[in-house]
Formats: C-alpha cells, sequence, structure tokens
C-alpha cells in the first residue's frame, strides 16, 4: 500500500481547475476527490527511487471552496487522521474577483531548538495559525516564493545527522548538500513542517529559486563558476539542485497547458525511471543555459505575473555581463508588453532587488567596473575577491540590465492601455522596503512603478547589515556612492529613485490586494507572545493606485 510521504501541494487554481503535487512511498495512482466524486487522477513517475504525482483537476466551479481529499491506490491519505486544521480546499475565483497575492524569500527551515526559535517565529507557520482559525475569513489567492526555499549550503542539525549516515561529513562538502537524495531531505524538513504542509495544501503557490537553493554566490560571475567546476563535488551538487528543483518546485508553477506540453514531463512519465533523462536535462542546463527557460507567466484575471529567472540565465562573460540571456529578455519583454488591454496590473518576480539603497547599488557598479578592467588588472583582482565576499551580485551588478529593464518597465507602463500599477517583487535581503523610480528629463510611464522587496520569511540578519541597509538610503550614503562611482568610472543609471517605505526588519510577508484598477499592500510581521501563538502584526498597509 502506498504511503503519503510529502504534499499534497496545491500549485495551480482557476475558476476550473487546479494541479495538486503529491510524492508517495511508492508507485501507483493518485486521485484528487472533491465531494465524495473523483476530479483528477495522476500515475506517479519515478525519479532515483522517489515517485511523485501532478494531479490535474477539473470540473470545479467558479467562486466556490471545494474541500478535497487525496487518494493513493484505494486508500485516503489526506486530511491526515485526526488533523487539527480545516479542510483542504481548492478556492476557485469568480470572475471579478479581487487578487490577493502574498509574498516573500528566504525560509531557513530548520526547527527550533528547545522550542525556542532562533530566528524567530516563522511568518508561513504563523500565517497557517491565522487562516486555520478562521478558515471562511480572507486568505491569499497565491503564495508567491521568490527564492531561497531551501538552503542547500546551511543545513539543520537535524539534517546533517541524516547526512552522516551516509557519508564522511569531514569530506567535502561536509554539512552541505551533495546530491539529489539530500537534497529530498530539505524539502522533507521544510514542507513536512504541520503548519506549512497544511498552508500549502490550501493555497496556491508560485515558485522561484535563487542562490541557497543551490549554493550562496550561484553564477555570481565567470571567475566563480570556474573556480566552481574545478571543485570535484560541485557537478552532483548543482545537478541534484537541478532535479530537485525541477520535480519539487517547477512542474508546480506550470499552467495546465504549459504542463501538457512539456516535453520532458511526457517523457519522465513515460519510462518505468526517469532519473536518467531528468538528470541529462540539468546537465545540458548547466553546459547551456539559455537552452532552457525557469522563468514562467501566471495570469489570475487581469492580474499578470511573470516569475524570472535571475540565477540560471545569466551572461557571465566580464565584457557582455548580462542578467539574462538574449533569449530570455526577449521572452520577459514579449510578456510584459502582450496585449496590454488586457492586464491591470503587471508583477515581475525576480528573487533579487532592482531598486537597492542607493550606497549599495553604487558600490555594486563600482565593483563591475572594476572587474571589467576600468581601473586596470590589480583592482579587477581586488573587485572578484569583493564581489564574492560582499555578495555584489544584484541587477545594479550588471548595469546594462538594469537600464534596460528600467526601460522595459517604462514602456510596459505607457501608453492608453498602460496596466495601474507595475511592480517589481523581489527577496534575498532578509530585509523589506518599497521604492519607487522617476525618468529625469521624461514624462515617465502612467502606471505606478514600484519595488517592492520582502524578505524574510524566517530568517535572520546582523545588526551591522541592518545599520548598513538604513544608512545606505541617506543622503550621506548617496555622496559617498557617487564618490565610488567615479572612482570606478561607472556609467550612472538613467532613473532616478526613493524609499517610500521601510526598511522594516523581521520575519514577514507582503500581500498586495488587486481589485479592479486599485492595489493596496500590506506588511505583516510574524510576533512572539509570552505563553500565546505567534500572531501576524501589520506594520504597515497603504494604497499604491495613483
Amino acid at each position: 500500500m502506498a504511503e503519503l510521504r510529502l504534499g499534497p501541494l496545491l500549485r495551480y487554481a482557476d475558476g476550473s481547475a487546479a494541479t495538486v503535487w503529491v510524492e508517495a512511498s511508492r508507485p501507483c495512482t493518485a486521485e484528487v476527490r472533491v465531494a465524495g466524486r473523483s476530479a483528477g487522477t495522476a500515475r506517479t513517475f519515478q525519479i532515483a527511487d522517489h515517485h511523485y504525482a501532478l494531479i490535474p483537476v477539473t470540473g470545479l466551479v467558479p467562486g466556490t471552496d471545494h474541500p478535497y481529499e487525496v487518494f493513493l491506490g484505494d486508500t485516503p491519505v489526506w486530511p491526515l487522521p485526526g488533523s487539527p486544521f480545516p479542510p483542504s480546499v481548492i478556492r476557485t475565483p469568480a470572475p471579478g474577483d479581487p487578487v490577493r497575492l502574498a509574498f516573500g524569500s528566504c525560509r531557513w527551515a530548520a526547527a527550533p531548538a528547545g522550542g525556542k526559535d532562533p530566528v524567530g517565529p516563522d511568518a508561513l507557520d504563523t500565517l497557517a495559525a491565522h487562516i486555520a482559525a478562521g478558515p471562511q475569513g480572507e486568505r491569499p489567492d497565491v503564495l508567491v516564493l521568490v527564492g531561497d526555499q531551501v538552503y542547500a549550503d546551511e543545513t539543520s542539525k537535524a539534517t546533517q545527522r541524516l547526512l552522516a549516515a551516509r557519508r564522511d561529513l569531514s569530506d567535502p562538502p561536509g554539512a552541505q548538500v551533495a546530491d539529489y537524495e539530500e537534497y529530498t531531505y530539505l524539502y522533507y524538513e521544510s514542507w513536512l513542517d504541520p503548519e506549512v504542509r497544511w498552508l500549502l495544501s490550501t493555497v496556491p503557490s508560485c515558485m522561484i529559486f535563487d542562490d541557497h537553493d543551490v549554493i550562496d554566490d550561484w553564477n555570481t560571475s565567470a571567475a566563480w563558476l570556474a573556480d566552481m567546476r574545478a571543485t570535484p563535488w560541485w557537478r552532483e551538487r548543482l545537478l541534484g539542485g537541478l532535479m530537485s528543483y525541477w520535480v519539487y518546485q517547477h512542474l508546480g508553477n506550470l499552467p495546465p497547458g504549459e504542463l501538457a506540453a512539456d516535453p520532458l514531463y511526457a517523457a519522465v512519465r513515460e519510462v518505468p525511471d526517469g532519473t536518467e533523462l531528468l538528470r541529462d536535462f540539468a546537465g545540458t542546463a548547466d553546459t547551456d543555459p539559455a537552452s532552457v527557460r525557469w522563468s514562467y507567466r501566471r495570469d489570475f484575471g487581469r492580474v499578470r505575473l511573470l516569475m524570472v529567472d535571475t540565477r540560471a540565465a545569466r551572461v557571465l562573460d566580464e565584457q557582455d555581463r548580462s542578467m539574462l540571456d538574449p533569449g530570455e529578455a526577449r521572452w520577459l519583454r514579449e510578456q510584459a508588453l502582450d496585449a496590454p488591454e488586457t492586464c491591470d496590473h503587471l508583477l515581475i518576480g525576480t528573487s533579487l532587488p532592482w531598486l537597492l539603497p542607493h550606497l549599495v547599488h553604487d558600490a555594486e557598479a563600482w565593483d563591475a567596473a572594476l572587474c571589467r578592467g576600468a581601473r586596470g588588472e590589480r583592482w579587477a583582482r581586488f573587485g572578484e575577491k569583493l564581489r564574492r565576499a560582499g555578495d555584489l551580485e544584484h541587477w545594479a551588478a550588471f548595469p546594462e540590465s538594469f537600464d534596460a529593464l528600467a526601460d522595459l518597465l517604462a514602456e510596459a507602463g505607457s501608453g492608453p492601455d498602460a496596466p495601474a500599477t507595475v511592480c517589481v517583487l523581489s527577496g534575498d535581503v532578509h530585509h523589506a522596503y518599497v521604492a519607487e523610480p522617476t525618468w529625469p528629463g521624461a514624462e515617465g510611464p502612467r502606471a505606478r512603478v514600484l519595488q517592492l522587496t520582502c524578505s524574510p520569511v524566517h530568517n535572520a540578519i546582523p545588526a551591522a547589515l541592518r545599520f548598513g541597509f538604513r544608512f545606505g538610503w541617506s543622503g550621506l550614503a548617496r555622496g559617498l556612492g557617487g564618490w565610488i562611482a567615479g572612482h570606478g568610472r561607472s556609467r550612472r543609471p538613467r532613473i532616478e529613485w526613493r524609499r517610500t517605505g521601510g526598511p522594516w526588519f523581521g520575519n514577514q510577508l507582503m500581500t498586495l490586494t488587486l481589485s479592479g484598477r486599485t492595489a493596496r499592500l500590506r506588511l505583516e510581521q510574524a510576533q512572539a507572545r509570552r505563553g500565546a501563538p505567534a500572531r501576524l502584526r501589520t506594520v504597515m498597509e497603504t494604497d499604491l493606485t495613483r
């Protein structure tokens, strides 16, 4: 008899259809039942002795909560017996319903030792408890996780005990994960958390990777990549990271039509064991990143979300660095400008913030100029060391890409059919803020363009970095940044921007509520309470519409 190892995760939902992801203990047929009737089935596929299914669910009624059950074969496996949570539901939107989109990044999933969490209460756990306490109340229509869903390079004590049972941790990569099997430990630790497991079963989710999903500073530079490829354990680590990302995150990102047309998904379901097919795919993605697109589009009525890969799609040649390869940039442009009359709000999901504190931006642009050779070979070597030590690899470190994105957002936000808002959703930097650009010397877009950054969901930031991020927005910091940029002879950006909210520090989530052409933003933090469960505390709420 097959058992449910992980899931269910509700990944996609529209007015009449959904997809539900599960991992089973053995080959079987997975089934979702709604109101006692079968709403969808899928046979499991096998990767590295693990068995997965992504179940298409059809025939749903718009504007309805559909409680569902999961069966493996003839055995009911979800809800779990004695579950303290309400039934998991597939909530289908009705035409014209508001869209509530919650987002954040950077969730270190280690369980607290002795009941005390060293980094504070988990925002996803706290959101789950809030929804469970009022299941008929307001909840996100989609949860957008913009990077670092797992930490392959910062494992917990519990995970390290599992790793030590397989291999000697005194050998590289030590207490970091080494291969596909060890990546599965990270997903179990993260998604078997009872609150998060229930939350992901009842709120649809979109995901994209960032560096820690593979390794800190992943693809920061050509020199970094060359060093890693010379490391004996790196290839297996990367293949395991890309393979597990495809199974656990990427597949569920795809709308049903794209999923049905995906050749790799079809291929792995047609063979008894798809491991080598997926391994070959991951190997090609490593050697020829332009051959694979991890970016994707999701539409929620008249709200368009473009999730953009800013890690694997980079061009790393120092003389031609780009955050996105030409094909990826072309895809983003086509999707952003497609049928503007059908889009009231355009959202660009990119794990790395586009607009940073001014001093940080200038330091990254200066470092990029040094590495390109603007001050000679000695400074270039120094710039590479600094880039790795300081994580100087955001959009600012790719100046041409920074300007290109500014131009695209202005174009997408202009014209008679422009959306009301164009928002860049990001994480990574372990704090939250709102920034707004302007286009000096130009009329600027009709839409309100904003950088919305929210991180972490469950992690921490040193006090020194808190001070640095606050200082980075100051007038003094802008002057210092200008001096630094002058030393590097780096080109100044074509736009200006200012911070309009934050910075906020803590475990937190932002929620956008989009209704017609109006938009409201709320920031909530997980707040610990003595003798009581953590709660979500609203620290900011504002109207984003002009």
